[in-house]
């Protein structure tokens, strides 16, 4: 028995941590898809070389190309230096097929070569893998290879209307893809956070149990650090609940819970999450949301609770509601802290009502 116990413990100690293991899981989802439109692109420029389109001189150096394209390809899946997953790792290979995409296309007719359209892969990888900011980045390095691949026989006409005309005709795309993708990629990540809510769900009030929150914010919190996105939270305490429970009793506090409940998700967005902690104490997850964004939720909330008045047992009930927000990662770059300061804040806008 002792020494069950004892590998009990050793097997515990060795776990990986729950936000650790679905980092690793994520990544190593996205790494193979990475994987194949390395491959695709490849395939792509091959197909284009073997069907003629690479003038006869250009053909040693793109094969080389190719070749050492290749040789990436390999030494990133399989060198065990880079072996673990890593955002940077994918960032790397994103900047590597934007190499070898502006060197194919400098011997295969510049921004006349139909291989032009290949930056839309780098684009795809960035916005599904690495988030906005890392995608605008990936825009303007791609623009500076657009402008580099331009020709400058002419130098008046490099400033002249009808050129940069020119450069934002065939840059427009890659920013209606790159806008697009990102979206489809918040979408597909949101799904991914709420998957298990049906599990976690309360059944007095219909929102996120104590259970849920943790994974989801864990979750939601972490994604935002990764991507570097705005992400704020609110902590709602409904002041009243007590008061009502001890005059109507505890049927009319539950009701009271609920309604509020029900007001407080008609405010939020559909990619929002509200999850009920301890009593009266609601917490609202915000991801993609500055601070701005969460004064303005707030006060939203406040101005549509304060019009919905409860008639419980013959009685008009006010809901008397307090609200605290906190933004990452002004008041904190740890889920903990935040929650801390929301709380604070909560309770100084109490202090200063009375």
């Amino acid at each position: 028995m002792q020494l069950r116990k004892e590998k009990e413990v050793r097997t515990m100690d060795k776990a990986p941590a729950p936000n650790t293991s679905f980092e690793q899981e994520e990544l190593r989802s996205i790494t193979r898809s990475v994987g194949e439109i390395e491959w695709l692109l490849l395939i792509l420029i091959l197909l284009y070389h073997v069907f003629g389109g690479t003038a006869e001189e250009d053909k040693p150096v793109i094969i080389l190309a190719m070749t050492l394209y290749v040789a990436s390809i390999m030494g990133f899946r399989y060198s065990t230096f880079f072996l673990a997953e890593s955002r940077w790792k994918l960032a790397v290979q994103t900047w590597i097929m934007t190499g070898f995409i502006t060197f194919s296309l400098l011997h295969t007719g510049r921004l006349e070569s139909p291989l032009l359209n290949t930056y839309l892969l780098v684009i795809i990888t960035s916005a599904l893998a690495l988030g906005k900011i890392t995608t605008l980045l990936e825009l303007v390095l791609i623009a500076a290879c657009i402008a580099f691949l331009g020709d400058y026989s002419i130098a008046t006409e490099i400033v002249s209307l009808k050129y940069l005309a020119g450069i934002l005709a065939v840059f427009a795309p890659f920013v209606l893809v790159a806008y697009i993708t990102t979206m489809f990629a918040s979408d597909i990540r949101f799904g991914m956070n709420k998957k298990d809510l049906p599990a976690a769900i309360e059944d007095l009030t219909a929102v996120v149990n104590m259970r849920g929150f943790a994974v989801i914010a864990d979750r939601l919190f972490g994604q935002a650090v990764r991507h570097e996105q705005p992400f704020s939270l609110l902590v709602i305490e409904c002041r009243n609940l007590r008061e009502i429970d001890v005059d109507l009793g505890p049927k009319a506090g539950d009701a009271l819970l609920v309604a509020v409940s029900k007001v407080i998700k008609e405010q939020l967005r559909h990619s929002d999450v509200l999850a009920r902690q301890v009593g009266g104490e609601l917490v609202a997850l915000l991801p993609e949301t500055p601070a701005a964004g969460a004064l303005a939720a707030a006060g939203k909330i406040r101005a549509a609770v304060a019009a919905n008045p409860l008639v419980i047992g013959g009685e008009i009930v006010r809901p008397d509601i307090g609200i605290g927000a906190a933004s990452y990662s002004q008041n904190g770059e740890k889920l903990d802290l935040l929650m801390a300061h929301a709380i604070a804040n909560m309770q100084n806008a109490a202090s200063g009502d009375r």
